[in-house]
Formats: C-alpha cells, sequence, structure tokens
C-alpha cells in the first residue's frame, strides 16, 4: 500500500527534515510540524519548488502541549484530506546524571520523548480508527534495547517507554488495517544524535534516512537501523556484561 499523505512531527531539522525530503522525493504530500515555524516554512518552499505537483502543509506545534496536538493534527489532516501515515518524531536529547541538580533536563527529555509522543500517538490513532486505516510510526532509539548509565539515562529510558508502546499497539492492533512500526535508530548524523556517539558508529545522514524510510514503507513493526551494525548490536547489548556499559556513560 502507498500511503500519500504523511505527517512528520519535529520536521525542522535533522531526521524529520531528511525524512521529509525523501519521501517529498517520493511523490508524496506532506504535513509537517514543529516549533520552528520559519524552518519548516524555507523548507517548504525547498520541496515544493524541486517537487512542484506536490501538497506540503506546515503548521508550528510544539508537542509538550498535549491540546494542542490533535488540533493541529486535525487541521492538517483537513488540509491534505487525510492521513495516512503519523510519523511521531519529535524528540529531545538533553540530559544529567540523576542527582545531580539538573533535574530539568531529565524531566524535560522524559516529557517530550515518551509522554508527549504518546499524546501523539493518541491523536493520530484516533484518527485511524475513524478512517479504519493508516501507519502510525514511532521514532524511538538504539538506546532502547538496554538501559544506559550517567547523563543518557533518562534519555535510553524514555526511548525504551516509547518502544514499549510500540510493541503494545502492534500487539493489539495486529489483524486490522492499522499498522505500528518503532524505528530504532543507531547514530546518525544530526545534531543531536552524532554528538552521543562513537563516531566510527555515525551513520551519514542521506544513508541512515534511507534505511529508516525503507523500514517505515515496508511497515516493520520494529527495526533496528541502518541494518549493519545496529541489527547485529541489537542481539549483543543486552547481553553485555555491566562494567562494558559502564564505558557507555
Amino acid at each position: 500500500m502507498t500511503r500519500r499523505r504523511i505527517l512528520i512531527t519535529g520536521a525542522s531539522s535533522g531526521l524529520g527534515a531528511a525524512m521529509a525530503r525523501e519521501f517529498a522525493a517520493r511523490g508524496r504530500d506532506l504535513a509537517l510540524c514543529a516549533r520552528r515555524v520559519t524552518n519548516l516554512e524555507e523548507l517548504r518552499a525547498e520541496l515544493l519548488a524541486a517537487h512542484p505537483g506536490l501538497t506540503v502543509a506546515v503548521r508550528g506545534l510544539d508537542v509538550n502541549d498535549h491540546d494542542a496536538v490533535p488540533k493541529v493534527f486535525d487541521e492538517l489532516r483537513a488540509e491534505l484530506g487525510g492521513l495516512d501515515r503519523v510519523i511521531v518524531n519529535a524528540g529531545l536529547g538533553k540530559g544529567a546524571r540523576l542527582g545531580t541538580g539538573r533535574a530539568d533536563a531529565n524531566l524535560a527529555t522524559a516529557t517530550t520523548n515518551f509522554v508527549s509522543a504518546m499524546a501523539q500517538a493518541e491523536a493520530a490513532l484516533r484518527i485511524f480508527r475513524e478512517q479504519r486505516s493508516g501507519h502510525l510510526v514511532l521514532v524511538s532509539s538504539m538506546s532502547a534495547v538496554r538501559g544506559l548509565p550517567g547523563p543518557k539515562a533518562a534519555y535510553a529510558a524514555s526511548k525504551a517507554g516509547l518502544s514499549a508502546l510500540g510493541e503494545g499497539l502492534a500487539i493489539e492492533l495486529r489483524g486490522t488495517p492499522i499498522k505500528v512500526t518503532t524505528l530504532q535508530p543507531g547514530f546518525i548524523a544530526t545534531d543531536m544524535s552524532a554528538r552521543a556517539g562513537d563516531a566510527r558508529l555515525v551513520t551519514p545522514l542521506d544513508k541512515g534516512v534511507n534505511s529508516m524510510v525503507a523500514a517505515i514503507e515496508r511497515e516493520s513493526v520494529r527495526a533496528n537501523v541502518p541494518e549493519w551494525p545496529w541489527r547485529v548490536l541489537g542481539f549483543v547489548m543486552p547481553l553485555l556484561p555491566r562494567a562494558v556499559m559502564a564505558r557507555m556513560g
């Protein structure tokens, strides 16, 4: 099935903007939202210049404003004439060692990456249940595979929660016209993720996004992307001794 009308949150930069470019190149109509409206408008102009036949709708949205999420999704649905796929991509990478006086950073990360992602899933699935079709994509992280120490602890926990949510929804909706995909990207060269990982494991943005989009198009239930080396590391990481994992803090 071709999902023609695609909504992407956190689309003003990084993985969200790169996915928008890739889907536009595939001829899909787009609904893009993020806090930075100027960036969205610039991206919209770029996409329409390259692909003049498309519809590209943009809206400002802070996903932590949970009351605004369903309203914005409904506006974008009306502008595109429906939504076939929603990609919950907006995320935050702040973090500090717990108990060191930066609870604000950890709570912000936990809220954006899990609670606000759930608010987006609520809004998307309400639409899909009404339509009796749709594809929900949750952008989690390879950090969800194993708890991480130090400043990465809150981030890893928030993404583990998101992956668990995706698994639960996939089980609930199996055999229905509503599909759920959880993506677990490794280190891809964006401002947020590239800083967090070993440079030897960082994948160029175009390669990483191509792998993400391919998994989305397959509608895989869960995908570690790019497949190499992250599919293998997905099996290895839970088996590593805690002494080894401590070095990842």
